[in-house]
């Protein structure tokens, strides 16, 4: 007979301190210290458009953009966010934003590699395609920091419309020293640019603008009014729109003048976004700011609208990029994880998902180094390339923007709850997704954008043409959309109505020229059946029987 201290000796298990209670298995490793230009669409574009001398910096990029260190970073930027200082410690007005060092050692890093403006001072051919790859490979690790690389980028090409500015300034803007702090101009080793044109009541129409500038005796202008969106507050320069005598123009604004005093710069305050947490985005205020008018007087928009077509090129690579970076997060996750005893990448249904990411990324991104391609031409006095240009950065600034959104979101949903977590990276990703769609015009600026390319310049047509009919022959399908779409083209009393609709038909009529010339035939044959013909599904995932779906993960970046 046993007593009930024996019953409960053998009934509970005793602690045993060599048990395994946690196991972790099918869990994807972390992708880290790998190369991001380990990827055949991206290498096969950069040669294509004419610079495949810089592949070797490309790859030594990919590798710190795909470092453990370089990530850390990344996460750092974005967790502990930029903060406002208006005044020092004894009360003086000061409007400075404090950074983590961690954005400090991203934005050295990508000035370092020439990403701002060191291509304009690059007399190499294919040197706007160099920056444009690298772009993409640093907007995959973090893009935030790259708004005021972005705005630096843009500002050259403005600025040279008032010559004796593009001489002071240009050669600051176009150095690979990222030289952080607000000193005078002369004494700094490099400079970054940004600009301010919206305001609360306008938005997008700047004509609306209520910022006044009024000339002074000594050649310089004083501004007073307020902005409602300027990212980057501690640049260096900034290009502003304001109303002058004349009509609305554009000035340049430095944040500390030639005599090292500050310029009046008031931050009110910093915007709480959705995403970008590691750029900070301002309302400044100016009252008797200094300024120097660029370009002719009344023709404001004329002049910053250079650099508006440099930034909305931007727009397009980041969002093919900021795709990508999802599809490598989606396609490293279902190459390692196993469910119902088979890896997700060998199930049929994950397959298609996977393959119609694949397939929507590379068209994104052949598409985004085609219009670099042509913005490098383009500054080298081809004129077919400058039309192309006009029509095409519209088009695809449009279509490429709102496709990352949902692109992401279901790259997101490969990862099941990892995905939501924010330990994986893509919550980040995911928030980011909207911002290329809204900045520098939202989705129905450039449709009508379009419209007036349409219109006013008919020999962006001409160009848009030419590229589109280059694959003429080749596909069918692609040869029937063209026609359906030049009839839509024809101008029409309800063509503001539709222009939604003709927008997203262009894109995606160019991008498949592009695949059907570029592509591997299973790429090709995928994008004209599902995009072009036949009845495809609203979500991805949904790409026909038939579909080679062993081309189609080839192409997936490593």
């Amino acid at each position: 007979m046993t007593t009930t201290a024996e019953t409960a000796e053998t009934t509970v298990p005793r602690s045993n301190p060599t048990a395994v209670t946690h196991d972790v298995t099918n869990q994807p490793p972390p992708l880290t210290g790998h190369d991001l230009a380990d990827d055949a669409v991206l290498i096969e574009a950069v040669r294509r458009e004419g610079a495949e001398w810089h592949l070797d910096e490309l790859h030594r990029l990919g590798r710190f953009a795909g470092s453990e260190e370089a990530q850390l970073w990344a996460d750092q930027a974005n967790r502990h966010e930029p903060v406002l200082h208006t005044h020092d410690r004894y009360g003086h007005r000061v409007d400075e934003v404090e950074f983590h060092p961690a954005y400090h050692h991203l934005m050295n890093s990508s000035v370092g590699a020439g990403l701002a403006g060191a291509a304009w001072a690059d007399e190499r051919p294919g040197a706007h395609v160099a920056r444009a790859a690298s772009f993409m490979l640093t907007t995959m690790l973090e893009p935030g920091h790259l708004c005021p690389i972005s705005m630096t980028y843009a500002v050259v090409p403005a600025l040279r419309h008032s010559p004796e500015l593009a001489a002071t300034y240009e050669p600051l803007l176009t150095s690979r020293v990222y030289d952080p702090g607000l000193r005078t101009p002369a004494d700094k080793r490099g400079l970054l640019a940004g600009m301010g044109m919206t305001e609360k009541q306008g938005g997008t129409d700047v004509r609306a603008n209520t910022t006044t500038a009024v000339e002074q005796p000594d050649g310089t202008w004083r501004l007073r009014g307020h902005k409602w969106f300027t990212s980057a507050p501690m640049n260096d320069l900034f290009l502003v729109l304001a109303q002058a005598p004349g009509g609305l123009s554009c000035f340049l604004v430095p944040r500390v003048l030639p005599d090292g005093s500050r310029n009046t710069f008031r931050i009110q305050r910093l915007k709480d976004k959705l995403g970008n947490r590691s750029n900070a985005s301002s309302e400044p205020e100016f009252d008797d700011t200094v300024a120097w008018l660029v370009g002719p007087e009344g023709k404001g928009v004329r002049t910053i609208i250079e650099m508006v077509t440099m930034t909305r090129l931007d727009c397009v690579l980041g969002s093919a990029a900021g795709t990508r970076a999802a599809l490598a997060q989606a396609a490293h996750h279902v190459r390692h994880r196993a469910v119902f005893g088979a890896k997700l990448i060998d199930q049929p249904l994950m397959r298609n998902v996977i393959g119609d990411l694949a397939l929507e990324s590379e068209a994104a991104t052949g598409l985004a180094l085609r219009l670099a391609g042509a913005a490098d031409r383009a500054q080298r006095g081809d004129a077919q390339e400058r039309a192309f240009l006009r029509l095409a950065t519209a088009v695809a600034k449009y279509w490429v923007c709102k496709r990352q959104p949902a692109a992401v979101a279901e790259a997101l949903e490969c990862l099941g709850g990892n995905g939501y977590d924010e330990a994986s990276g893509m919550p980040r990703l995911y928030r980011e997704a909207p911002l290329n769609g809204i900045w520098e015009g939202s989705g129905n600026v450039n449709a009508l954008d379009m419209l007036r390319a349409l219109t006013r310049e008919p020999e962006s047509l001409d160009a848009f043409r030419t590229e589109v009919e280059a694959a003429a022959g080749a596909d069918r399908r692609l040869d029937a959309a063209w026609r359906e779409l030049r009839d839509e083209l024809a101008p029409t009393e309800d063509a503001a109505l539709r222009a939604r609709r003709v927008i997203e038909r262009a894109a995606l009529v160019l991008q498949g020229s592009l695949l059907v010339r570029h592509a591997p035939a299973a790429v090709a044959d995928a994008f004209c059946a599902s995009r072009l013909a036949g009845d495809r599904g609203l979500a991805f995932g949904t790409l026909p029987s038939g579909t080679d779906f062993a081309g189609l993960l080839a192409r997936l970046p490593h």
